[in-house]
């Protein structure tokens, strides 16, 4: 999503509609609880968009079933421990 071009109206068109999908998608997370509510939804899309982009480079290295369940763990979970705050 980020290496294409979006002078070309309809790679605009078509980002726009996947960034607005998945905006939407983030958003009915949060209402649900799956995601907090403090979330910043744009920084959450562009952290998924890079983790896909992760996965979508290594899939020679594991299968695309465990690549997705690395991308859903790490967007939904983080890599660190949970803050004493937090949990």
């Amino acid at each position: 999503m980020s290496q294409a071009s979006s002078v070309n109206p309809e790679v605009a068109r078509v980002h726009s509609g996947v960034r607005d999908t998945c905006e939407r998608l983030f958003r009915r997370a949060q209402e649900a609880g799956v995601l907090r509510a403090d979330i910043d939804i744009p920084w959450t899309r562009r952290v998924y968009y890079a983790l896909i982009h992760e996965a979508a480079q290594n899939r020679d290295e594991q299968d695309t079933a465990t690549l997705a369940t690395l991308v859903v763990d790490t967007l939904l979970r983080g890599a660190g421990t949970p803050h004493p705050d937090r949990l």
